[in-house]
């Protein structure tokens, strides 16, 4: 029979059906309406109820009273049942098949003697954790004859190996399913088949997806399916067993794994046909499919009447169906109710499987949804007390359909989980059953499942996108138009499950539970919220622990809590009772709003459970209460004026005529974008904001250092900062006031919001936007080699060649096309115009929030470090969008001006504790200072102008010099010898030139401080890198990590002798007045940098050692270091021609009183004999190279005289004890103080700038005596004594 199914869509069925013509040809038009009525038109309950129950012709015979409940029951006791249910009722052959011990009733479940390691059971009947670090189980069924299957739904998708084992399987801490003879497994984190070895098989799974296990006895083979589509046959020829043992199903999971294994306890997900579940399903199943296909006739004759009525009544008579739809359906229900009480077992069987069909078939999956008829279905059954039971079970499995529910592209835009939704959504208006979901343990737990969304893998996206197209790729053309429709049809699917996200949670705001305290809308929700931040403490590690959410939950939380801050609400006026900072205005979004800000100060003050053990800017929550305790600020609301702490002229907020980015209207600029996305996949990927020509390698490096901290050792050093610049000052048109009456606290407010909104920003959006900006990195990537590979197949190689580049273009385009899908669906689910909207307005109200209250020392120290890093990551996700959400122009000068102001006030404030938290602002100007368009919004900030230039000096340190370094170099650059070609000089930072030279100058201490630290790591750095060669040369390999090593250590060298060039050019007086340590130290830096660069040694592994994949020679060559080094040497030769410079330091004295002339001379003449056409546009530079041979001409020349003067002198200052014995060059001219050892002035000033400690004895030193007159040394001669507090200030070097 047509109706043996139930249906998904609606009945056709009723009183009054269309027909085909009786002419049987398939393109008639001619049709007529048949009544139900006898053959002189009077109308028939009798043939009413026939159809209904599905009974032959006239098999009822005339009714003698009117038709009530007593009927029906009779109807169906006496004729239904005989029928129906005897004769569909199907015995299966389960022969070959055991449970062990003896259960009765025959429930599958685990055998737990079997269990090893942990596994719990967190929900029944069978939902999986593992608490150890691997765990296995099997379960206590076995199987020896037949087909058989069972089902595992996948809760998280890490290391799980499922199949089937013997009970002679060994389970160990290491070993499990598939890992000995006759075990057999798959897992789909690894993409593997085991059966003591590991074979390639399968796909890989995701959270979500159902496994189906299924092994033939009969051909004694085993195979796996994923969401009901064969893998293939994994093992075959399985030995046979007998009665006496058999294949037991069995798992093992990793650490913190959940799955739910499906025995048969609920119907399967993909039944796969011809095997049997391990359980057997209730008897009762048959019995109550019928029943509820009866209420399906019964409703379908309904909606045919209602849709055809007006046509009917030219019949004038029949069957009105109020009349007998009230018995009939509480008829069929009280059988339907009878026959479940009489097997309580069976609800739970009956109501995942057959009643959810039934209700979404009722409902229908597309729209429109008939309400009308799922309402009555609804009414009826909570007439009946064991319908409370049954409905619990039915939540439960709509939650789980939402866990494990496709988008499918053909179902767009009411796909995924959108039915489930749709249908939960209507149900749960019903105040019944929102008290009976709110009243069950499975609350939280059902929520999350309503909130899950299945992510797809790769062969699900080559599904959702089977034609790819980026910009410039030689697809077929159609492909673009199909690509284009295909993200506007998902876009619109996920919007339809966000809309019935945001539409569930309304739901839970407005419910009020029924408690006898007091309670306001919210409480519900809050309590959701909290518990989920309380759950997923620790989610953003490496190696979260076990009992986690799932990402998705917090992504959908996430995504309904930013709709609500940013766009309203959409249901109904929920501002009336939503706690709001502003009286006026309740139905613009809270992110939105302009004028006067809040915030309770007491969210970061209160001990809440969820966020006791989460860090604060000052360190941890019960250190803080020790140190620095609050007692009367938690009741307070700061309050602010928007825009407060910009600067006046620049300030751009919700009420100023000109908009935030994300209250202006950008569409026509961005409409392309917005429509074609696609078309800016490849171009967005390779960086919208039109970088600097010719970017240094510093940006490499600052990525690639970062992994070498292991290997790099750090280098003694100090940093000055001071804690008073941080310290309390008002804030502009900012209050604070007691908090409102105490009934306001039980209230959610939208400040509440926004906290979570941050905290599920950092623990569950983060992760994906990285791995997002990962696939956008690695597709620019790919375009490019598969671009390469186009060209070199095109100068048309020879055969083998072209053969080689064919496979590798095959490879890069797979490559291609993955990234594009995997880009593609990111863009849909994360990057939507609504959120970028609400995540722009989120930055600015944060950054507002924490410029305001770091001007409150007690309260700043106790917010949360997730503020800051949820600040810092949405920032740069924004900035990096594919497509852009604004122009890069406007990005920052129109609403986010205050993040410039907030990174360069606090990347060195010492109030915050945490060292990785400075670097992380650190990194972002030293990101956003590539860009010139953002360098410009530093150069317009005032913050920017006062704070940076010193700040930047004193952060250079052993932690901070790497990105320090690349922020001096690309504001400094342009100004280089070698840099001109690339026109850096156009696109370097004028300002912040003069700036850092008016800061040098005017604190003298922290420059030679600086300096000091940059002379240290710039030979540190040299010296790394030569061991680094020399490792790899002794080895006679280059491994790829020694390689990247020395490509960091090289470029930081490069970059850090860029900074020193800058010195020498804007502060030459450094090294050319007073003391010569300074220009001595930088002496003898490049005569070092020289030998290692020239030396025989180096030069066989030099290229080798710097050549990156894909990188021409041109790109890697030693002119990089040698350059900065010419222009220093030309910045001294030109500064010392000035006349104020004339009888100072002698360049060319201390460069020839160096002890190593032949150094010299074979640096300098490599110098002059590199080939630096490369570097400059036209031949200006060969002026510059006859000015540096001059020079070594002068350097030879007073090298060659000082040796005839010591020639004729006789003077052996070797053996001469009153020559320092650190240098052997000078006279040692003074005395330690206590412990009197001698050397010269010069090594124990440089000594001194990072130890003050005796290098003979280390002891510590007092004082420095120093000889008046440098003839004859001797004790009566040591007239001058010198403090060595004023030695250390003469240096400008920071005590210890």
């Amino acid at each position: 029979m047509a109706e043996d199914g139930l249906r998904i869509g609606g009945l056709s069925s009723g009183l009054a059906v269309i027909l085909n013509g009786e002419d049987g040809k398939e393109n008639s038009s001619r049709s007529h309406f048949v009544s139900c009525c006898d053959d002189l038109g009077h109308q028939s309950v009798e043939r009413t109820l026939e159809y209904v129950f599905a009974l032959p012709n006239k098999s009822l015979g005339p009714l003698v009273s009117s038709v009530d409940r007593n009927v029906v029951r009779s109807i169906l006791k006496n004729e239904f049942l005989k029928y129906h249910v005897n004769s569909e009722a199907s015995v299966s052959n389960r022969d070959g098949i055991a449970v062990d011990n003896g259960s009765v009733p025959q429930i599958v479940g685990l055998e737990e003697v079997s269990i090893c390691g942990d596994i719990r059971i967190v929900k029944s009947p069978l939902l999986l954790e593992s608490f150890a670090m691997f765990s296995s189980a099997r379960g206590n069924v076995r199987v020896w004859k037949g087909k058989w299957m069972y089902e595992v739904t996948l809760e998280t998708s890490g290391i799980q190996q499922l199949g089937w084992a013997t009970v002679t399987c060994p389970f160990t801490d290491h070993k499990g399913v598939g890992d000995a003879d006759d075990s057999y497994a798959f897992d789909g984190r690894r993409v593997k088949k085991w059966n003591k070895e590991a074979e390639i098989y399968g796909q890989p799974w995701v959270a979500g997806d159902i496994i189906g296990c299924c092994i033939d006895l009969d051909c004694n083979e085993i195979s796996f399916y994923r969401n009901g589509v064969s893998l293939g046959v994994a093992f075959s020829g399985i030995r046979k067993l007998g009665p006496g043992s058999g294949y037991y199903p069995a798992i093992s999971l990793s650490q913190g794994e959940r799955c739910k294994l499906n025995f048969g306890a609920h119907p399967f997900r993909y039944q796969i046909n011809g095997y049997l579940p391990l359980q057997e399903p209730p008897s009762v199943n048959a019995c109550a499919t019928q029943l509820l296909q009866c209420l399906s006739r019964l409703l379908g004759m309904e909606r045919a009447e209602r849709s055809s009525v007006e046509k009917s009544r030219s019949l004038k008579r029949f069957v009105s169906l109020e009349e007998i739809f009230y018995p009939v359906s509480h008829g069929i229900c009280e059988e339907f109710f009878s026959v479940l009480e009489a097997d309580m077992g069976s609800i739970e069987y009956v109501s995942w499987g057959i009643v959810v069909s039934f209700m979404m078939e009722v409902f229908g999956v597309q729209v429109p949804h008939d309400y009308s008829s799922l309402d009555r279905v609804v009414d009826v059954f909570l007439q009946y007390q064991d319908s409370h039971v049954m409905f619990e079970h039915i939540l439960n499995a709509l939650s789980c359909g939402c866990k494990t529910a496709s988008i499918v592209l053909t179902e767009c835009p009411y796909s995924g989980s959108y039915p489930y939704l749709a249908l939960v959504c209507h149900i749960l208006r019903r105040e019944e059953l929102m008290v009976l979901w709110w009243k069950s343990s499975d609350f939280e737990f059902i929520f999350e499942g309503f909130l899950s969304r299945k992510s797809p893998n790769r062969q699900d996206l080559q599904c959702m996108m089977p034609s790819v197209w980026w910009p410039g790729s030689c697809e077929d053309v159609s492909y673009e138009s199909s690509m284009m429709l295909t993200t506007t049809a998902l876009s619109e699917g996920v919007n339809k499950i966000e809309e019935k996200h945001r539409e569930l949670c309304l739901l839970v705001m407005q419910f009020i539970p029924p408690i006898s305290s007091l309670q306001f809308p919210g409480s519900v929700f809050r309590t959701f919220i909290q518990n989920i931040l309380l759950k997923n403490r620790g989610a953003d590690r490496n190696m979260p622990p076990p009992g986690v959410s799932s990402n998705s939950v917090l992504v959908s939380l996430y995504t309904v809590i930013l709709h609500f801050l940013s766009e309203g609400f959409s249901m109904g006026d929920c501002c009336n009772w939503l706690k709001t900072s502003e009286s006026d205005g309740c139905h613009v979004g809270f992110l939105h709003r302009g004028g006067q800000q809040s915030f309770p100060v007491g969210l970061f003050l209160k001990n809440d459970p969820h966020r006791a053990d989460i860090s604060r800017l000052g360190g941890s929550f019960s250190h803080l209460l020790k140190s620095h305790p609050v007692y009367d600020q938690e009741a307070e609301v700061i309050r602010w004026e928007e825009g407060c702490m910009d600067d006046e002229e620049t300030r751009v907020t919700h009420l100023t005529e000109q908009k935030p980015c994300c209250c202006s209207n950008y569409d026509a600029d961005f409409s392309r974008s917005l429509k074609y996305p696609i078309r800016y996949a490849a171009k967005g990927s390779r960086g919208h904001c039109s970088p600097n020509p010719e970017r240094s390698a510093q940006v490499a490096a600052e990525c690639s250092a970062g992994n070498l901290n292991d290997d790099i050792a750090d280098k003694p050093s100090t940093s000055d900062q001071s804690e008073s610049e941080f310290g309390y000052h008002p804030v502009r048109h900012m209050r604070i006031v007691p908090r409102e009456s105490n009934t306001s606290t039980t209230t959610l407010r939208e400040e509440e919001l926004l906290d979570a909104l941050l905290l599920l920003y950092h623990v569950g959006l983060a992760p994906n936007f990285k791995q997002a900006s990962n696939y956008m990195s690695h597709q620019s990537q790919s375009i490019s080699l598969l671009e390469e590979t186009d060209k070199q197949i095109r100068e048309r190689p020879c055969s083998e060649q072209l053969k080689r580049l064919k496979e590798a273009r095959n490879n890069y385009r797979d490559d291609v096309i993955d990234c594009v899908r995997h880009c593609t669906w990111y863009r849909v689910s994360l990057f939507s115009r609504w959120k970028q909207r609400g995540m722009y307005a989120a930055c600015m109200w944060i950054v507002q929030l924490l410029l305001v209250l770091s001007k409150m020392d007690l309260v700043f120290i106790y917010i949360p470090e997730f503020y800051l890093e949820a600040l810092v990551d949405c920032f740069h996700v924004l900035r990096k969008s594919d497509p852009p959400f604004v122009p890069s122009a406007i990005f920052i000068k129109q609403g986010l001006a205050s993040f410039v102001t907030f990174v360069v006030t606090h990347f060195n404030d010492p109030r915050v504790s945490s060292a990785d938290l400075r670097d992380l602002l650190l990194q972002s100007i030293s990101v956003l200072v590539q860009y010139k368009e953002y360098l410009s919004a530093f150069e317009n900030n005032e913050a920017a102008t006062l704070r940076m230039p010193k700040a930047l000096l004193s952060a250079f340190d052993n932690r901070s010099w790497i990105p320090v370094t690349n922020i001096l170099l690309r504001l400094c650059k342009g100004y280089g010898f070698g840099s001109s070609k690339h026109g850096e000089s156009s696109s370097s930072s004028v300002v912040f030139q003069r700036l850092l030279r008016e800061a040098c100058i005017n604190d003298e201490g922290l420059f030679s401080a600086f300096l000091n630290r940059l002379f240290n790591t710039l030979s540190w750095t040299m010296t790394e890198f030569s061991v680094s060669v020399r490792e790899m040369q002794e080895k006679y390999q280059v491994s790829d990590f020694q390689q990247r090593k020395c490509c960091v250590i090289f470029d930081l060298s490069c970059n850090l002798a860029r900074v020193l060039e800058f010195c020498t050019h804007e502060i030459p007086q450094a090294f050319l007045s007073g003391s010569d340590t300074n220009l001595r130290r930088l002496t003898e830096l490049i005569v070092f940098i020289l030998n290692h660069i020239t030396s025989a040694a180096d030069t066989e592994f030099f290229d080798l050692s710097l050549r990156r994949n894909g990188q021409s020679s041109e790109k890697v060559n030693r002119g990089t270091i040698l350059a900065p080094l010419v222009g220093i040497i030309l910045n001294l030769l030109d500064a010392s021609t000035e006349p104020e410079s004339i009888g100072k330091n002698d360049v060319v004295g201390i460069f020839s009183s160096m002890d190593c002339p032949d150094t010299i001379h074979c640096g300098f003449q490599y110098l002059l004999e590199h080939n630096w056409a490369g570097s400059f546009r036209g031949d200006a530079y060969l002026t510059k190279l006859r000015q540096l041979e001059c020079f070594l001409g002068l350097v030879l020349c007073r090298i060659e005289t000082q040796e005839i003067e010591k020639t004729r002198s006789g003077t052996v200052t070797d053996a001469d004890d009153g020559m320092c014995c650190i240098c052997y060059a000078t006279v040692a001219d003074a005395q330690f103080v206590p412990c009197s050892h001698r050397s010269c002035y010069g090594c124990i000033s440089r000594h001194l700038l990072n130890c003050v400690r005796c290098f003979f004895c280390n002891a510590t030193v007092g004082e420095v005596i120093k000889k008046v007159e440098t003839k004859n040394i001797s004790d009566q001669d040591l007239s001058r004594l010198v403090p060595l507090s004023s030695l250390i200030n003469s240096q400008c070097v920071p005590s210890p």
